[in-house]
């Protein structure tokens, strides 16, 4: 059993058992219970009522936060040779074609947040998707990580943009901003990013799709919101 530490405890207390916040008191109260010396990120957890051994009940997309997540992705991009350039120069983290997946084939190292392809790529790329496909890191057009043109997506995803994916217990998780940011904006964010949570709903998901929402920052407890 985990033992949380005594500012866990105390921080805690701040959050009442059992209730139900709206989301501008929860954002309020994740402000509070941010006491880490650095600057937290504000999380939002969601648990689905989603059956996540069915590949077609599983929640993905993408979205753009309209003030963004504060935080700096390490983007890999598999590409042909004349597109490496533009992608490096548009601050992609890892550029490669072929020989940078025949590196992750011998290595199994993957060490990057997320992977954009393009789609005459894809075909190599099935060589290393028993890696990339558990650590959720294989393209798919669903969250629009297939592109012809990686330098406009590497520009819209360091503008805001995000892309999800349910995990494999039915979850999802995501990073909506940082303590830091004003409440308004972090609360714009958050309004933004439940929409298209439910806009994502699978057809083939009965009943309740949303079953519980839970914010908190970084280290901090979690509070439950109303949708």
């Amino acid at each position: 059993m985990k033992i949380r530490s005594k500012r866990y405890q105390e921080l805690k207390k701040l959050v009442e058992p059992g209730k139900l916040y709206s989301s501008d008191e929860a954002l309020e109260l994740v402000t509070k219970t941010a006491n880490t010396k650095f600057d937290a990120s504000v999380e939002i957890h969601f648990t689905l009522g989603i059956d996540p051994k069915k590949q077609e009940q599983m929640v993905r997309g993408t979205v753009s936060l309209p003030y963004g997540t504060g935080q700096k992705k390490k983007i890999a991009v598999f590409a042909p040779e004349k597109k490496q350039k533009e992608a490096k120069d548009a601050g992609a983290y890892l550029v490669g074609g072929e020989e940078l997946i025949e590196e992750i084939k011998k290595t199994g190292k993957c060490d990057f947040d997320l992977a954009l392809a393009t789609p005459e790529m894809m075909k190599s790329l099935s060589k290393i998707a028993k890696i990339l496909g558990p650590k959720g890191l294989m393209p798919n057009p669903k969250n629009e990580t297939i592109t012809a043109d990686p330098k406009k997506t590497i520009e819209e995803l360091s503008k805001g943009k995000i892309t999800f994916k349910s995990d494999e217990f039915g979850c999802l998780h995501q990073v909506i901003g940082k303590v830091s940011l004003e409440k308004e904006k972090l609360l714009a964010n958050l309004k933004t990013f439940l929409e298209a949570v439910k806009k994502a709903k699978p057809s083939e998901t009965k009943g309740i799709f949303i079953k519980n929402i839970t914010i908190c920052s970084s280290m901090g407890p979690g509070i439950r919101i109303k949708e």
